[in-house]
């Protein structure tokens, strides 16, 4: 397909409420939206490029930078088709979460255009996929323990808690004391080292479901040494950038379960890539969450629902985190702790425009007759 136009909004929206991790500390969530556009048709993409450098390198300077001089430029020359982008695309060196949000706006036009929605297309098999909850550092016990009882009490199926030396062991015990058995885990964003063992087997003991991404560097011969020390599951986010790396990391058992996060991987066709690598691996799998709008949440839930995905993810419902979405169709919790998977044509839902020029803070529209060279 030839597009007529690719529209890049540079949008900031409230937090219900303040996150904190090991990598952010943010009120807000300021990010790029891609839109594609062609046949009158719109295709909606999300960047998940934080504004600092601390969880990867790329920010959301960056990423403007990346998609409005050279990305955009590319797609606007020829032909644009998501699962064959042009050589000028691939050319240009990391920078994959400005990649996967024109790849993914790509993927929601074409499948517009074809009236099909994305989950069809992908052979995404769950009308509904279960869902659990992010819960970031609290400055006191009693402060987690009201979020996660809101959250119990909504019926989310899993709770992820942030841990770092000196905010782990003892946050875990209390969660154990006064939850019993609840389906926990801990994410400690790289915050630990090999020497950090004895700590890490503490944690060992409290029947997690997995410890998210504990060791920095992305050394999988590490990560192999300490998965044989432990019985909990390690489950590998940030250390794994492909499909490739996976497929390594199952080879050397470096973890057991995989995080997925499409921006971080470099868009949907390497996450296809990597469920695919997981259920041939027998790895468990779960979609990451990025505090995405309604536009990154949709295609989230789409990839959930598909079938090498075995275990709840972050995608939780919209008003998680935002008090108004981008989107005129918010995701939302069902009763039972799973949310419904868009069925619409591309990523099934559909952008509020009034809103999103209500929080647009700059807007770059880029034309076929621009991108010439």
């Amino acid at each position: 397909m030839r597009l007529e136009a690719v529209v890049l909004r540079e949008v900031t929206l409230p937090l219900r409420k303040p996150f904190e991790s090991g990598v952010m500390r943010a009120g807000r969530r300021r990010f790029i939206l891609v839109e594609t556009r062609a046949g009158g048709v719109s295709g909606w993409g999300e960047c998940v490029a934080l504004e600092t450098p601390y969880y990867t390198d790329e920010t959301v300077e960056t990423a403007w930078h990346i998609l409005h001089d050279f990305l955009a430029p590319a797609v606007l020359r020829g032909e644009a088709r998501p699962t064959a982008l042009p050589d000028a695309f691939r050319r240009v060196k990391g920078h994959p979460m400005a990649k996967a949000a024109l790849e993914a706006a790509l993927w929601d036009l074409e499948a517009r255009l074809q009236g099909r929605p994305l989950a069809e297309v992908w052979g995404a098999c769950r009308e509904a996929v279960p869902v659990g909850v992010s819960v970031g550092f609290h400055p006191d016990l009693d402060g987690l323990f009201r979020e996660v009882e809101g959250f119990l009490a909504q019926g989310y199926r899993r709770v992820k808690v942030k841990v770092e030396p000196g905010r782990d062991v003892a946050v875990v015990k209390a969660l154990r004391e006064r939850y019993g058995e609840i389906p926990l885990m801990v994410d400690a964003n790289g915050a630990y080292t090999l020497a950090d063992l004895p700590l890490l087997k503490e944690l060992d003991t409290f029947g997690l479901m997995m410890i998210e991404e504990p060791l920095a560097g992305g050394d999988l011969e590490a990560y192999a040494a300490l998965q044989a020390e432990l019985a909990t599951p390690i489950c590998l986010d940030e250390s794994l950038p492909d499909a490739r790396t996976v497929r390594r990391a199952a080879r050397l058992g470096a973890g057991r379960v995989v995080n997925l996060k499409p921006g971080r991987v470099g868009g949907p066709a390497e996450a296809l890539e990597i469920e695919a690598a997981c259920r041939e691996a027998g790895l468990g799998l779960w979609i990451g969450g990025m505090l995405e709008s309604g536009v990154g949440r949709a295609l989230n839930l789409i990839l959930a629902a598909l079938p090498g995905v075995t275990l709840p993810g972050d995608t939780s419902a919209s008003d998680r985190y935002y008090a108004s979405d981008l989107v005129t169709e918010p995701a939302r919790l069902l009763p039972d702790g799973t949310v419904p998977v868009p069925r619409g044509p591309g990523i099934g839902v559909d952008v509020d425009r009034e809103y999103l020029a209500a929080v647009t803070a700059r807007e770059a529209w880029l034309r076929p007759e621009d991108a010439r060279v």
